[in-house]
């Protein structure tokens, strides 16, 4: 489990296919701030622009870890199979502040960003969403994209498509890859857990 609280950005420094065609994953090495893998072992939980990934080898001399990607998981998500600046957050534990909101890390699906412009100090963020998770946004609840914990400013229904905007101050562009992101740009989102519950009590859940 995680926050949506970013810990640290990262980069893919390489991302080696693991097989001679598209059914194949790929291995990624991520290089992290110095000091960010003192306290991970093997098999640690850190998520990717927002997908839970498990550590397969690290190495805090090189400040550099592994992770093998399948092609599922490359085919779901956005931003993970070349190299670039990624957000990281390491798994929550049991004593660890909840700043954010409870993220399991599974990405529910692809956005794409309609809008990015600066409205005074800070920048309005606009993503269109699959309709399909249409019922599980609403105005101030939370929403996941590329790993980054946030509230939801407005809500719009389209008949094919959903777009949600966001605020995001001048720290949060700072400090997570969200500054990179452009108009076109595709982001990795997962709905709130709670809102995911509330759907299924009311008969309402569907796949997304």
């Amino acid at each position: 489990m995680f926050t949506g609280i970013i810990t640290g950005l990262g980069r893919i420094v390489s991302a080696d296919a693991l097989g001679a065609d598209a059914s194949h994953g790929k291995r990624l090495a991520i290089e992290t701030p110095p000091g960010y893998l003192d306290d991970v072992q093997l098999g640690d939980s850190i998520a990717l622009n927002g997908a839970c990934m498990t550590a397969t080898s690290f190495d805090t001399a090189t400040n550099r870890f592994t992770v093998d990607i399948s092609a599922e998981s490359l085919d779901k998500t956005a931003g993970l199979g070349q190299v670039g600046r990624v957000n990281l957050e390491k798994a929550l534990r049991a004593h660890d502040r909840l700043g954010g909101h409870i993220v399991s890390g599974h990405v529910d699906g692809l956005g794409h960003v309609t809008h990015f412009a600066p409205v005074g100090e800070s920048w309005e963020l606009r993503i269109s969403a699959p309709k399909a998770m249409a019922q599980y946004l609403a105005y101030k609840g939370s929403i996941t994209v590329n790993g980054v914990s946030l509230t939801v400013n407005r809500v719009t229904d389209s008949a094919d498509a959903c777009e949600f905007s966001i605020n995001l101050i001048p720290h949060t562009l700072e400090n997570t890859t969200l500054g990179d992101l452009k108009t076109g740009s595709r982001v990795n989102l997962e709905v709130d857990l709670i809102a995911r519950y509330v759907a299924r009590m009311l008969g309402k859940s569907g796949e997304v």
